[in-house]
């Protein structure tokens, strides 16, 4: 009966300052993504330590944007904080489960589930508060983190902006393609940020200070293939299609129920006090 209704209102409504701000927040991420084709890092961990912290200074201000963005044009509620809360506590009590072994990670297919239900603005800030406290509970604070929520809120982004209209096989279908992309954007953007620290000064798949950007990506790629695609990478894969297959169809609709339920954007009015 769901489906007949139409698709669930968006817990947090992207007006255009909103829009921006979440457009503006995407570039940057990218960008600090891709440093390594446009600087040129001296190798070693030791030349990462010093901009650890520039990179948190330039993370929180964006997701904050994000936040506030939303709460000064009436975006965002109480019972949409009480929902990201739950979910951002499911996934980190998720994460644990498969501890990343062989790539096994069940925080990312709730994310696209929850991305597809609730939007892309709620999608970009569950992927932000699902790594961030799950970091807490395993003991993964570090300067990788800022890295890996910004890479989530991406995915819930994406998850958000699919086609609303789609249902059924074909909806679970799409669901499962964007699980398997997600998986080896995530490992291909976590491993672009470490790439010049962690390959070295290996000719073969180092970064190259002043070579032409084509050889740089060539390396780039050689060096992600053998280090996470075929491994990690491909593991997240399989995970986030097994999942999305064998629980999506009950999730989406457990998830929509609770969007109608919860009536996120209905306006509040008061009747007339009894006598």
């Amino acid at each position: 009966m769901t489906d007949f209704l139409g698709p669930p209102p968006r817990v947090i409504r992207l007006t255009p300052r909103p829009a921006l701000v979440l457009a503006v927040a995407s570039v940057l991420g990218l960008a600090m993504f891709c440093w390594p084709l446009f600087a040129h890092p001296r190798p070693g961990a030791v030349a990462h330590a010093a901009d650890a912290p520039f990179v948190f200074m330039a993370t929180l201000p964006v997701l904050i944007l994000v936040v506030l963005a939303e709460l000064s044009r009436g975006g965002i509620d109480a019972k949409a904080l009480a929902l990201l809360g739950v979910l951002s506590a499911v996934n980190a009590g998720l994460r644990p489960l498969g501890a990343g072994t062989g790539g096994i990670e069940l925080v990312f297919f709730l994310l696209v589930l929850a991305g597809r239900v609730f939007g892309p603005g709620f999608g970009f800030v569950l992927g932000s508060t699902s790594l961030f406290t799950s970091a807490l509970l395993t003991a993964g604070v570090g300067p990788w983190l800022p890295f890996q929520m910004l890479a989530s809120s991406l995915i819930g982004l994406g998850a958000g902006l699919l086609p609303r209209n789609l249902r059924g096989r074909g909806e679970i279908a799409v669901l499962v393609g964007y699980g398997v992309f997600a998986a080896y954007f995530f490992g291909v953007l976590m491993s672009l940020w470490t790439w010049p620290f962690l390959a070295g000064d290996s000719a073969q798949l180092g970064f190259v200070p002043g070579a032409p950007l084509l050889d740089n990506l060539h390396r780039f790629a050689v060096y992600t293939v053998l280090t996470s695609t075929l491994g990690w990478d491909t593991g997240r894969a399989v995970t986030n299609a097994v999942a999305i297959v064998l629980l999506g169809p009950a999730i989406l609709a457990v998830l929509r129920r609770a969007a109608r339920r919860a009536a996120f954007g209905a306006p509040v009015s008061f009747g007339q006090p009894y006598e």
